[in-house]
């Protein structure tokens, strides 16, 4: 399968078995805005859930957090995203379609402007002069559409938890050095949208922010790096196709000392040479606190209980896409394979994130088979296990639809079932099947995933 196939095979698959669906469809669609369907809302919420007890409940030194969407003005004026948050933007002579100048040269594969080609029509070197576009969602608050009642959708989740800092930190009596996570949805009014849910106007993001004393900032920074990857690599996703790309001192934001990105391989057009973005590191010095303390005029300084000494803590942030690491994750188990010379389309999600874990089929409809099946399939969903019911066609074209849906586990009700109790259950990956107790079902899918 060539790499520049796959995002279009996703695109497919995620229509096609409930995953991903274009939103406002019937109207023509919104760009690059997607709605998650039965699916893709439980593999979204499976990452969003693991990412969350690793970094919440499997740790003392974090804690959770909810901030707003909408915010104070003055909190995007000290961030500096108002002056700030800017992208150049060039249009097109021939066509008029405008485009974020680091996306169109990296997309159209030149070096300047002079040589690139428009991705829309073709047409190579005929572009305005860029000029500078902010990112940020403005909307205004109360009735009146005037200047003081600007409001912003907030394009980041990060600040927050800057300006809780001290509140989260006093009342549950954190010390210096920890951290707060939050999960939220984030709005930037991109130009150039694409590439699936890669890049999208409207997502999640899952940013968790360290606090630390000013100094140790560089070994916490080598910590979290370590930690990071080794998280993803946890959920399955291959060593091979994830890396580290630091920013070069003149890239780095105006905020950052430092800060690398973890990147994994999509192919196709996405980022450099087919590697994205899915999470980064940076380390934000004191910069956030220090401008939020000198905008709202209140002291958000850490007091040191055992050094007697203030100081604005340094910020070590963590922050992941949670629809990004979603297409990595389908991107990651999507293969195709020759079993019997047909091709069978198997979506290898971890068995934590699958959103099915298990496929229950009575291999005929009679002999009670359908209904012993139902009574399993029930069975399981009590116990917390998603399941699947299916009584529809052959059981191998069953199987395969399972497969394409990334289901782990396929459980079938058969005649021996009716006389010992015992079902065999077929392992995704492998196909292969074992004959196992039927009061043995629910330990043996929970030890798997």
């Amino acid at each position: 399968m060539a790499e520049h196939d796959l995002m279009e095979k996703l695109v497919s698959l995620s229509k096609r078995r409930g995953y991903v669906f274009q939103s406002s469809e019937i109207y023509g669609g919104t760009g690059s805005v997607w709605d998650y369907g039965p699916l893709g809302v439980e593999l979204k919420r499976n990452i969003k859930d693991a990412w969350w007890r690793t970094m919440v409940h499997q740790r003392d030194d974090i804690e959770g957090l909810d901030s707003s969407i909408l915010m104070h003005p003055r909190v995007w004026e000290a961030s500096g995203h108002v002056a700030e948050f800017t992208d150049p933007l060039v249009e097109c002579k021939n066509c008029h379609r405008r485009f974020r100048v680091d996306i169109l040269l990296a997309e159209a594969g030149a070096e300047n402007l002079e040589s690139a080609r428009c991705i829309s029509c073709g047409v190579s070197g005929q572009w305005t002069e860029p000029r500078q576009f902010n990112l940020m969602f403005k909307t205004f608050m109360g009735p009146a559409e005037d200047d003081a009642a600007v409001v912003y959708l907030r394009p980041e989740t990060a600040q927050g938890i800057y300006v809780n800092f001290l509140n989260v930190q006093t009342t549950a009596r954190q010390r210096v050095p920890f951290g707060i996570a939050q999960v939220g949805k984030a709005f930037r009014n991109e130009i150039t949208p694409g590439n699936f849910i890669f890049r999208t106007r409207e997502f999640e993001q899952m940013e968790m922010q360290f606090f630390v004393e000013p100094g140790t900032d560089d070994e916490w920074f080598e910590r979290w790096k370590e930690t990071r990857i080794q998280w993803l690599y946890s959920l399955g996703l291959d060593p091979a196709r994830l890396r580290f790309h630091a920013h070069a001192p003149d890239k780095l934001a105006h905020y950052a000392k430092a800060a690398f990105d973890i990147e994994f391989f999509f192919g196709g057009t996405i980022g450099d040479g087919g590697w994205g973005e899915i999470e980064g590191i940076h380390n934000r010095t004191d910069f956030d606190l220090g401008r939020h303390q000198e905008f709202s005029g209140k002291r958000l300084e850490y007091i040191d209980p055992v050094l007697q000494k203030r100081y604005l803590p340094y910020i070590i942030e963590t922050s992941i896409g949670a629809d990004r690491l979603t297409l990595a994750v389908l991107a990651n188990g999507y293969r195709e394979e020759e079993v019997e010379g047909e091709t069978r389309v198997v979506l290898g999600l971890h068995p934590s994130l699958a959103p099915l874990k298990v496929g229950v089929f009575p291999l005929v409809k009679k002999d009670g088979m359908a209904e012993k099946a139902m009574k399993v399939h029930e069975e399981l969903r009590a116990k917390g296990i998603p399941s699947f019911y299916d009584e529809s066609g052959a059981i191998g074209r069953r199987y395969r639809r399972q497969d394409e849906a990334g289901t782990p586990f396929g459980v079938t009700i058969d005649g021996e079932t009716m006389e010992t109790d015992s079902v065999t259950i077929r392992d995704r990956d492998t196909m292969r099947q074992e004959r196992i107790a039927l009061d043995q079902l629910v330990g043996y899918v929970r030890e798997r995933i």
